[in-house]
Formats: C-alpha cells, structure tokens, sequence
C-alpha cells in the first residue's frame, strides 16, 4: 500500500525526501535547473497542429492551459500520433482528445531530490509557480502558471554539469 512507500509519500507531500546518503544536489531548489521557457498549447489547437509544432520547436510534449490559465493536461509527440494512427482521433480534433490529465507538478520551491522521486515514475513533471490573484471584487485566488517541463534528462543534464565530487 501506498502510505508505507516513501517514495510515494514524498511525491505527495506527505513526507519530506528522507534518504540517509543524500547526493550533494539533493537539497537543491528546482529553480536552479534553468528551464527554458515552455511551449504552451491552447485546448482548441488542431492535433494536426500540435504535432507540427511540436515536431518544429523540437518538443516531445507540452502543457495544455485554458486562457483562463487553468493547466487541463499534458499532450505528448507520441501519444498524439499513436492515437492518429490508430484512428482514436482526427487530425483535425482539438488537441483535447489526447491530453493526459494526470501529471505531477512541482514547485519552483522544492527540491531537486523531491523532484528525481517524482521523475522515478513519470517521464516529466510540470514546474508551476503559485500567485496569489484578485478579481474585481478583491476576492483572491491562488493561480498556477507553467514554469517549465523538466524530464529526467534535465536532472541529469544538471548533475553532470555541476557535479561536485
């Protein structure tokens, strides 16, 4: 079960990364990986589309957000074009019908080492920045803006050229 496995516990905030031999970037803010700006797709992009841009801007996958800033999911290179080929969807369909809507996020606040638990099952996770916003009416509301896709290739890519042995 889910509540004795450490791993799970922290890549759901219900521990803090506990290991006893810590690598020297564990403790490292997810900032500091210096993610490039992403590619964001709106949710009524054609999936002909979305595979043209991704394929062009060399993107395996991107966020998909509503104007309203709402993150509705991830669309990948291969899924989306797994799911043409096999006639699930039509070029011409909203890049919604292939969304994944189930992905980690992480903060630019957290760790490196809570982000390697997170990229140990999922190929990516979305680095989000919270603001606090204010309506009109001076109600506010916490907001999430996609910082950055980071992958275990970022991680890596990071460790390697800082490593400090």
């Amino acid at each position: 079960s889910k509540f004795v496995n450490d791993k799970w516990m922290i890549k759901n905030g219900f521990l803090n990364e506990v290991q006893e031999h810590k690598p020297w970037w564990w403790n490292i803010k997810v900032q500091k990986l210096n993610l490039s700006a992403p590619l964001i797709l709106l949710p009524e992009v054609s999936c002909r589309k979305a595979i043209e841009i991704l394929q062009e801007k060399g993107y395996d996958q991107a966020p998909v957000v509503a104007e309203s800033g709402l993150i509705l999911g991830m669309v990948t290179l291969s899924n989306t074009l797994t799911s043409v080929q096999a006639g699930n969807v039509e070029l011409s369909d909203p890049v919604t019908k292939v969304i994944y809507d189930q992905f980690s996020k992480i903060g630019l606040e957290d760790s490196l080492g809570k982000l390697s638990c997170i990229l140990e099952n999922d190929h990516f996770a979305v680095v989000v920045h919270e603001q606090m916003q204010f309506d009109g009416n001076g109600s506010s509301f916490m907001k999430q803006t996609v910082f950055g896709v980071v992958t275990a290739m970022d991680l890596l890519t990071f460790v390697s050229r800082n490593d400090k042995k």
